[in-house]
This record gives structure tokens, C-alpha cells and sequence, in this order.
């Protein structure tokens, strides 16, 4: 509680003001703020490197400089970041902030075609990247900066900098077929008090010491819970690369108490080592629907620390089911937060934000309750012999099945109804249950349109660098074409 202290006390609003007149209103100055209320309290931990937050403002501030004297990043002007989680990562995002130049964020799953085209569509001045993903970019026109040794050989020189306020900060939708969509987002704390507010009232944040962030940055979810914590001045732990074995000696090392995941993530860790989780408190999932399997997995192993959180690239934060939300229905997504205006129009989820509708390109519903609820991706929808279907709905039905480790659904053409679905499940190893049993399970549980075309039993499922099912590849694999 001394963190939620320190925020309501007067002097917090000094030091926050104190600091945007230093340095203008970006990230800086959240920085500069936690390192004055927070001083040699340890901030930031990856595998090389811990920082206190002290250290960090003067890093993040040393390599601002450098960037403004070598690439002349100043505001209008515009920065790729190309990075995995790690502590140049982070400095980097303070330091292109406090210079106020837009930050684009980039996906490391990206393929080489794909970043090229971004780099010459989008005309940047300067891509920061990781030196082992260079070569992704190295025929590129821009300028290419390799975080590591650029901040290890920084020099701040004489430059002094003019204050700045925050340029955009851009984030990619989509998966990492085709050019991804930009979401661009010029905060202000009138846009991000409400999802401020919400992740330290429902999530309780302020009562824990120790965040672990196993999402990338890159996402608007990563990068969200870094600011958070770092207003919070709480200790925040990155990793590189996500392997199971090091995410759970992560937390047990650190005894962390709070960690961002994707289901699958979360699923994983749960199957490797239920032992090492035992210090979480405050597990935020997103990303991806949860399944309900899961959803008791963890409340019977760990209790009730499971937190399902729903948001979109271009609308942020927007609903939140708490541990005892999912108690009461694990399917939901949960309820509102306040100060997010959403409608549910011809079943379709939009949420407004900056006096415009955004459709999140979501199926869902809003029961008496106020509760929310996921169909699926509205794309995905088939119609089948005149019925709405999504294949969500059969793939929460057949995760019911105690054997069915996983299951993706896509629609397939029929020339009888339209369109029908087709079920690609993954078993549990010590299964041998056929699709046949699992038809004949599943269609006394299901209406008679959601019954699959076809169950086809595989040995995996690929899936995105989300954690979602890759559907496409699916289909490539079983030589299918969806509707």
C-alpha cells in the first residue's frame, strides 16, 4: 500500500509536475518522477543487467542525448524499434519519448519482406534494432542503430535538450502474414487515466512488489503494464526470449507476483511446473480468449489469481473479469472499465475513443449483468445453412472434453449448407481417443449447426507469436481452403 500512498500524497503531484517542466510531457517524465519518488529501489532486472531506478533515468536519459546527436531525433521526427524484451529495450522507448519522436513499434516475428516494406512505406529516420535481427533489415534505406553497442559506446556530450512532448506511439495489428495495420496512439492523461485506474484498482498492483513481463513490448500490452509499474515503482523482470523452463525460474527467482501471459503461455507453465508459480498473486492474461479448462487449472493449483483482460491495438483496455469474475462463468470476458464507453451493435463490440467508433472487428454480447462476451473474430464467422456460427463456440465446447488438450475450428465451404466447421484437436499424450468418440461426445453439447464437418485428430497446432492458433497454417497443412 505505500506505492497507492505515494500516489495520492501531494507531494507526488510536485514531483510529477516538477518533472514535466523538465522534461516536456512524454515517458521521461514518468521516469524521472519514479526515479525521485522511488530513487535506488531496484526498477528494472533482464538477464544481464539490474538497474535502480535512479540508474535507469540517467541510461535512458545519457542515450537520448546520444540518439539526438548522432540521428538528430527530435519531435516530427520518426523511430522503428525492431527489439526483444531487455533492459535497452526499455531505454529506449524513454529515451525516443523524451526526445518526442514518434515510436514505432515492431513485431520481432516480423519476416524480412514485411519490415522492409514498413521501412521504405513509413520513410524513418533511424530503425533501433537488436543486432541478431540486423540482418532482417540490412538492405534497408534508413539508418540502422544496434541497441547494444550504440548504448554501450554512448557519449551524452554537451547536447542539452529542449523540452518535448510525447509523439505518437504506433503499434501494429494483425498477425505476421501481409503489412500489418498501424494503431497509433498520442497519450494523454485524460485517454489513459481510466485504463490506468483500472489495472491498479481490479488488479491490485500497487499491493506487489515484483512484475514479471513474459509478453513482448512491442504489444500495447506489454508496453502498458511496464508504464504501470514503473508509476508504481515496483521491481519489473524481462526475459529476451520466452522458453517455459526460464519463465518459470524466472518467477521462482524473483518470487514474482505479478506476470502478463497469453493463454498458452500460461498453460504451458502450469503443465511444467505449478511449483515455481506459486509466489503469483495477480496473473494477467490476454491476448487471446481464455479457455475455461484452464481458467479452473489455475483456481484449483494457485487459487484465486487469474485475471482475464480484453483490449485491442487501436482501443486499448477496454474490460476485465477479476478471479471472481470467472468464478462466476469462466467463459466472459468480464466487465467494463470505467471511463471506456462500449456498444454492442448488430453483435459487433466498438468502443469509442477520441468522439469516434472503433470497431475491435470482435463477435460478442452484454448479458443482464453487465457481463461481456466473446463469439470470436466477426471474419470468422460462417453461415451455415442460414445459422450464424462461430467457431469459438465449438472450440470452447470441445476444450470441455477431459482428454482434448487443444482445439482450433475454421469454417470450411459445403456445398449443402454454405459453409460448415472442421475441428483440428489436440489430445492429451496419454489419450487414445478417436475423432469418431469425440463426435459422438460432443453432439449431445452442441447445437445441431455447430457440429463440425469434420474432427481431425493432430499430433500439434502451430501457433502465432500471440499464442492464437494459426488457422491458416492449418489449413495449408491438411490441404483444406476455408469458406
Amino acid at each position: 500500500m505505500a506505492a497507492l500512498r505515494i500516489l495520492l500524497s501531494p507531494i507526488t503531484w510536485f514531483r510529477l509536475l516538477a518533472s514535466i517542466r523538465a522534461c516536456g510531457f512524454n515517458l521521461m517524465a514518468l521516469l524521472m518522477f519514479a526515479a525521485r519518488s522511488y530513487g535506488n529501489r531496484t526498477a528494472l532486472a533482464d538477464e544481464r543487467v539490474t538497474l535502480t531506478y535512479r540508474q535507469l533515468l540517467s541510461e535512458s536519459a545519457k542515450l537520448a542525448a546520444a540518439l539526438h546527436n548522432v540521428y538528430g531525433l527530435h519531435s516530427g521526427r520518426k523511430a522503428a524499434v525492431l527489439c526483444r524484451n531487455h533492459a535497452d529495450f526499455v531505454k529506449t522507448i524513454f529515451a525516443v519519448s523524451r526526445l518526442g519522436a514518434d515510436l514505432y513499434l515492431l513485431n520481432t516475428e516480423m519476416s524480412s519482406f514485411q519490415l522492409l516494406s514498413l521501412l521504405e512505406r513509413d520513410h524513418f529516420d533511424v530503425c533501433i534494432c537488436d543486432d541478431d535481427l540486423a540482418s532482417k533489415i540490412e538492405s534497408a534505406a534508413v539508418p540502422i542503430c544496434r541497441i547494444e553497442p550504440f548504448v554501450r559506446d554512448a557519449k551524452a556530450g554537451d547536447a542539452v535538450l529542449p523540452r518535448a512532448s510525447l509523439g505518437r506511439i504506433v503499434l501494429f495489428t494483425g498477425g505476421t502474414t501481409g503489412i500489418p495495420k498501424q494503431a497509433a496512439h498520442r497519450p494523454s492523461i485524460a485517454q489513459y487515466f481510466a485504463p490506468f485506474a483500472a489495472l491498479l484498482h481490479r488488479l491490485r498492483l500497487a499491493e506487489h512488489d515484483t512484475a514479471y513481463i513474459a509478453t513482448p513490448m512491442f504489444h500495447g500490452y506489454g508496453i502498458a503494464m511496464l508504464l504501470v509499474m514503473t508509476a508504481l515503482g515496483k521491481k519489473i523482470v524481462v526475459t529476451r526470449r520466452f522458453t517455459v523452463q526460464q519463465a518459470c525460474e524466472v518467477i521462482r527467482v524473483h518470487r514474482a507476483e505479478v506476470v502478463t501471459v497469453v493463454p498458452l503461455i500460461l498453460q504451458r507453465m502450469l503443465q511444467h511446473d505449478p511449483g515455481a508459480l506459486r509466489s503469483l498473486r495477480c496473473i494477467a492474461s490476454g491476448g487471446a480468449p481464455l479457455h475455461p479448462k484452464l481458467v479452473e487449472q489455475v483456481q484449483s493449483r494457485l487459487g484465486d489469481v487469474l485475471y482475464n483482460l480484453y483490449g485491442t491495438s487501436e482501443g486499448g483496455l477496454q474490460i476485465i473479469a477479476s478471479p471472481m469474475d470467472l468464478r462466476v462463468d469462466p467463459r466472459m470476458l468480464g466487465r467494463r472499465i470505467r471511463g471506456v464507453t462500449l456498444q454492442v451493435r448488430e453483435g459487433r463490440l466498438l468502443v469509442k475513443r477520441n468522439h469516434a467508433w472503433i470497431e475491435n472487428g470482435d463477435a460478442g454480447y452484454r448479458d443482464r449483468r453487465g457481463y461481456y462476451y466473446l463469439l470470436g473474430r466477426a471474419d470468422d464467422m460462417v453461415v451455415s445453412g442460414g445459422e450464424n456460427v462461430y467457431p469459438a463456440e465449438l472450440e470452447q465446447l470441445l476444450m470441455m472434453h477431459p482428454e482434448v488438450e487443444d482445439a482450433a475450428v475454421v469454417g470450411v465451404p459445403d456445398v449443402l449448407y454454405g459453409g460448415r466447421l472442421k475441428a483440428f484437436v489436440l489430445l492429451s499424450s496419454a489419450s487414445a481417443l478417436t475423432a469418431e468418440e469425440l463426435g459422438a461426445w460432443l453432439k449431445p453439447r452442441a447445437a445441431r449447426y455447430q457440429m463440425p464437418k469434420e474432427i481431425v485428430i493432430v499430433e500439434s497446432i502451430p501457433y502465432t507469436p500471440l499464442g492464437k492458433a494459426d488457422k491458416n497454417a492449418l489449413l495449408a497443412r491438411s490441404g483444406a481452403s476455408g469458406v
